[in-house]
C-alpha cells in the first residue's frame, strides 16, 4: 500500500480531496484531470459514476486505476479505428500505469487492495461511499493514481521533447 504522505503533487492531493468530499474513486481522480481531459466535472463524474468500488462495487479494477485509464483515453488516446500506432502506445502506457501500480501496491484489484475492508456488494449504495472513505486506503489510492499518471504524462512528454 502507498504510505501515508501529505507531499503528492498538487493534482494528487486534489484527487484525495474529492474523494473525500464524496465522489468514489474513479471520478476522484478523473475529475482530477479535468483541465487536460476537455471533459467538464458534470461530465467527467457521469461517465466514471459506475466505475467506484472497483467497478459497480464488484471489487475488479480498482477504481483509481480505471479513473487513471479514462483521463489518459481521453489526454493521449484516439478516435479513429485504424489508429494503430496510437492504440499500441497508449496500451503501453496503461501497461506501464499497472505495472508501477501493481509494484506499488501488490495488485491493481480492488479486492485484494481493500482486503481488510468488509465485502462491499451488499452494502446500500448510499452508505458505501461514507464506508470507504473512512478506510485505508482508498483516499491515498486516488491521490497516488493521480500522482503517478501525472508522472508518467510529463516522462512521456520528455521522451517527445
Amino acid at each position: 500500500m502507498p504510505q501515508l504522505k501529505e507531499d503528492y503533487s498538487p493534482r494528487g492531493n486534489r484527487a484525495r480531496e474529492l474523494f473525500l468530499q464524496g465522489y468514489n474513486c474513479c471520478q476522484a481522480v478523473l475529475l482530477a484531470f479535468n483541465d487536460m481531459t476537455g471533459l467538464d466535472d458534470k461530465s467527467a463524474a457521469r461517465v466514471a459514476s459506475g466505475f467506484g468500488g472497483g467497478i459497480g462495487m464488484l471489487r475488479d479494477v480498482c477504481g483509481t486505476f480505471t479513473g487513471a485509464c479514462m483521463a489518459l483515453g481521453l489526454i493521449e488516446g484516439y478516435d479513429q479505428p485504424k489508429a494503430n500506432e496510437i492504440k499500441k502506445e497508449l496500451f503501453a502506457q496503461i501497461r506501464e500505469f499497472a505495472k508501477r501500480f501493481a509494484n506499488d501496491n501488490g495488485s491493481y484489484v480492488c479486492r485484494e487492495l481493500r482486503s481488510a475492508d468488509a465485502p462491499m456488494q451488499n452494502v446500500n449504495p448510499s452508505d458505501q461511499g461514507e464506508i470507504s472513505r473512512r478506510k485505508r486506503p482508498c483516499p491515498e489510492l486516488c491521490a497516488y493514481s493521480a500522482q503517478l499518471l501525472e508522472t508518467l504524462l510529463l516522462e512521456q512528454a520528455g521522451n517527445h521533447a
